[in-house]
């Protein structure tokens, strides 16, 4: 990093024990006089209680256990935001309902998209296809059996238009998931939104686009870490010319999460590659105020409620300071996290799906109190299919009840001053750092990703959860404890082989009706654009795409400019 590391803030130590110290002689009193009988009684379930993450956990919190001070915990809608970026938080407007959403064909998922949105959805949220996050055509043969099985296919601008189509895209705010080839399908749907008359500057939504956490944790790459960094960078570039309404980059922990990592890895390994974006656009020569409002962050909410209330509190914390001791930043909307939740996939069983229902919403729980601006709650089915509309109706219930009959909206962080919340917040805060320290001696997160370092703590860490599982001291209801022996009753959603003859149909026809030399041209350009650093690439991306360019064509075309990336293994 060329910039200043932030300064840590300062920790208060613990009063000294000893006389005059009230609190330590009134914890003394307690545990000798209450809590000695009652171990002897009836001693404690383990010998070690920890968070999901590792962190451990104490019997009781009292005022000596807080490492804070008042500053450092502040007021809503006031640096260091640990209470949260709005004053009024959800007093005034209650989170975005945003459920992920795809399958099948564009016109499928329009027809779900529309369901939702009459159903009380407040935004879209596009979930594609694995054809489509490798930056396949449908037609293509490594295509075959998975065209619209995970999320909808878009191959070409013309999807993107079917798919949107009736959609009001300058009322509704849309996230894309999509990464690799992030700035091919923003640029569908920038040209989506022009041809409904929606002008650039007037779409809002978010573009994924976090290409750094693909080579830690998801695996869906297409270019070398350099090269697609540089991808990053011209959206971000683009987006803060063109878009004003615009998210070009929503910096991943999900992903991060739902491969293995702890609570602690996830926050640390998306604020240092949220670092990494913010230094290559200062390099790109982009004043930092310019774009930083515009970053926002996708974090998962896990089973350990407290450590996940904690987690989004000092995420706030870590990244204020980030931005203005490390980069500068002057505006406090550049200090803002902004950040959409989703609950924890990777939690949800096969077995008694139903109390997947249960876990789902203690998760958005944690997600609401932690201060998220958008959620996402996971349908009970998940585990085993793509969901039915009645499991995302349940889902989308779920947020509204929490919304509207929990009372958890009236009051701005309700756990402020709990010292149990407030020691964690401190520690995974105190625990982020020290992996950024990690990351910085290895040369940044491009670096670490070369050498494995990221992908070898989060297969430690999935492996250490993994034997805890097996071994019974991680229980894991209906799975390792509670179970039943009937067969599981889901009605099943099944995506048949037709979404990909009828995708691959519509792109032979688009390929016969397309100007030839036009097109050629197009993707001669891009080429040339991607081949020198001095120029940004996506008005050669949109000139490809109007030309009816398809989207593994503009991907084969950035290929044979920056080849392609086989990882190393790990093991």
């Amino acid at each position: 990093m060329s910039a200043s590391r932030p300064v840590r803030p300062s920790v208060p130590s613990a009063p000294t024990a000893g006389r005059g110290d009230p609190v330590l002689e009134e914890t003394q009193r307690w545990e000798a006089e209450v809590l000695g009988p009652a171990l002897a009684k009836n001693p404690e379930r383990k010998e070690r209680f920890t968070t999901l993450g590792g962190i451990p956990v104490e019997r009781v919190y009292t005022p000596r256990s807080a490492k804070r001070s008042d500053e450092r915990i502040g007021y809503p809608g006031q640096p260091p935001f640990t209470r949260g970026i709005h004053p009024t938080m959800y007093r005034g407007r209650v989170w975005s309902m945003r459920m992920f959403s795809g399958f099948g064909t564009p016109e499928d998922t329009n027809r779900r998209f529309r369901y939702l949105l009459r159903h009380g959805e407040s935004g879209l949220s596009i979930a594609f296809d694995d054809p489509t996050l490798y930056g396949i055509d449908a037609d293509d043969p490594e295509a075959v059996g998975e065209v619209g099985k995970c999320g909808v296919n878009v191959s070409s601008l013309d999807d993107m238009r079917r798919l949107l189509a009736g959609i009001p895209l300058g009322e509704v705010t849309t996230s894309m998931t999509i990464n690799a080839p992030a700035n091919i399908l923003w640029g569908m749907y920038l040209l989506a939104g022009s041809s409904s008359r929606v002008p650039f500057g007037h779409l809002g939504g978010t573009t994924q686009n976090d290409i750094l956490k693909e080579y830690i944790a998801q695996k869906e790459f297409l270019y070398p870490p350099r090269s697609a960094l540089r991808l990053v960078t011209d959206t971000i570039e683009f987006a803060t010319r063109s878009t004003p309404r615009w998210n070009p980059v929503s910096i991943s922990g999900y992903h991060i999460r739902e491969a293995g990592s702890t609570a602690v890895q996830e926050l640390a390994f998306t604020l240092a590659d949220g670092r990494t974006y913010v230094a290559e656009a200062k390099r790109r020569g982009l004043d930092v105020d310019e774009f930083a409002p515009r970053l926002s962050f996708f974090f998962n909410s896990h089973n350990d409620f407290f450590e996940e209330v904690a987690k989004f509190r000092a995420a706030r914390r870590i990244w204020a300071r980030v931005m203005r001791d490390e980069f500068g930043a002057k505006s406090e909307r550049s200090m803002w996290l902004r950040f959409h939740t989703q609950t924890a996939g990777c939690s949800c069983t096969a077995q008694q799906p139903e109390l997947n229902i249960v876990r789902t919403t203690v998760q958005a729980l944690a997600g609401v109190l932690g201060g998220t601006q958008s959620l996402h709650t996971n349908s009970y089915d998940e585990a085993i299919q793509l969901p039915s509309e009645d499991a995302v109706r349940i889902a989308l219930r779920t947020q509204q009840i929490l919304a509207h009959e929990s009372g958890v909206a009236e009051s701005v962080d309700p756990f402020a001053g709990s010292y149990y919340v407030e020691w964690l917040t401190d520690t995974m805060e105190e625990e982020t750092f020290r992996y950024f320290d990690r990351i910085d001696a290895l040369g940044g997160v491009v670096a670490g990703i070369e050498r494995g370092f990221f992908q070898r703590e989060i297969q430690e860490a999935s492996f250490r959860y993994q034997r805890a599982v097996e071994a019974g001291d991680e229980k894991v209801v209906g799975v390792n404890s509670y179970t039943v022996d009937q067969p599981v009753k889901v009605p099943r959603l099944k995506i048949s082989e037709e979404a990909r003859t009828a995708q691959a149909r519509r792109l032979r026809s688009l390929r016969q009706k397309r100007n030839a030399a036009r097109h050629a041209a197009a993707l001669d350009r891009l080429r040339k654009v991607a081949a020198t650093e001095e120029k940004n690439t996506m008005p050669a991306v949109l000139d490809a795409l109007q030309a009816d360019a398809t989207l593994g064509e503009i991907v084969h075309a950035f290929q044979d400019v920056f080849g392609s990336y086989r990882e190393r293994s790990m093991y």
